[in-house]
Formats: C-alpha cells, structure tokens, sequence
C-alpha cells in the first residue's frame, strides 16, 4: 500500500500571514483552489481507494476540490489535523511570533525535547498520539492490498512526523526540504516500516529506499 501525504493549497491565512489552525474561517485562496485542481491533474490515474483530510477549514476544501475531481469521497480525521500553537492563534507572523515558534519546533527536532509547546498549544507528543493512530488504522486496513490513499494535512504537522513514520527521512532533511502548497509525499508500506518514495518534487533514489 501507498500514503500519499499531500499539503493543502495557499489560504487566507497564509497570505496574511497569521497564525491560524481553527477549524472555520480563512479558506482557500483562488489561487490555492487553482493549486488543488492541478494536484488533481496531477494524481489522476492514481487510483486512490480513499481520501482522508484534516478538519482545518483549508485543508477540507482542498479534499472537497480533490474529491470531486478524482470521484472519490473523502472523510475527515482529526489525525490529520495542524497542531495548535496556543497564544499564537489569530496572531501576526512578526519577528517575535515567528522566532517562539521557531524555538519550539527547534526543541522538538534537534533536541528531543517532546513535551516542549508554546503555551496553550500542543507538544510533539500530543501531535504524535493523534497522527500515528491513524496510520496504523490505515496499515491495519490496507496492509494486505495494493491500495492508494491520499491524505490533506498540513505542514507543521508532515514535518513533525513525516522523520518518525519514515525510515529513510530524518529531522534535519524534513526541517531543509520545504513542504509547499499541495505539496505530496509518497510513502510506500514494506514489511513494517514506512519508506519514502518521493517528496514533494525530489525523486528518493532506490539506494536510499
């Protein structure tokens, strides 16, 4: 079986630059909605058994786009979901904002520190007991199958679990390889490990599979 772990396209949110991970409000751009379409061209032929999205108002438009596109229906999962950055909601990407952020996912990705989160928000391991799950409910479904499954999420959260559920990706390459706008993984189940097959546009070479 194969993960496809797909970003959601440019938001509301994204171009004015603020901090936001609620469920409703700052939807799609146009051009964000421009961005799911092709992602559809581009998956066409695929042949996806199911589509799974985070709850997060960007992402399910994004699976709506796809699902009507690629005629398969989607469901959503709070697995998939970006995590809350607490005091950060609703705030400004200034200098200040960015850099607590930033300190915190450094924490996270360099120095292990698993229970670290801005206040009010979510650490590593709350990310980890939703996200993992998850996958093993996939795994368990799908293991004996060679089915495509593409999944809506997000960029904080692919790039904090992306190195735990992947054999041959690590923190440092996750935290230099951007995850842009619909952006897509491929991931491809062997034996019990999860191996990257691309990421976003870089083909992983069979060596390092």
């Amino acid at each position: 079986m194969r993960l496809y772990f797909a970003r959601h396209g440019e938001s509301e949110a994204n171009v004015g630059r603020v901090f936001w991970n609620g469920r409703e409000g700052y939807g799609l751009t146009e051009k964000g909605r421009g961005q799911a379409e092709q992602l559809a061209d581009n998956l066409r032929g695929t042949g996806f058994v199911a589509i799974y999205a985070s709850p997060v108002l960007r992402a399910v438009q994004t699976a709506q786009i796809l699902s009507e596109r690629l005629g398969v229906p989607y469901e959503v999962t709070d697995g998939l979901r970006e995590y809350d950055v607490g005091i950060l909601e609703g705030q400004a990407y200034n200098e200040d904002n960015q850099r607590l952020y930033w300190e915190v996912t450094m924490a996270w990705m360099e120095r292990g520190e698993w229970d670290a989160r801005i206040e009010g928000g979510e650490s590593y391991n709350d990310i980890k007991d939703r996200f993992m799950p998850f996958v093993r409910g996939l795994e368990d479904a799908y293991r004996q199958t060679d089915a495509n499954v593409l999944l809506i999420g997000h960029g904080g959260t692919y790039r904090c679990m992306m190195p735990l559920l992947l054999r041959n990706i690590d923190n440092a390459f996750a935290l230099e390889h951007h995850f842009g706008y619909t952006g897509c993984v491929v991931a491809e189940l062997r034996g019990d490990e999860w191996v990257c097959l691309q990421w976003v546009d870089q083909i992983i070479p069979e060596s390092d599979r």
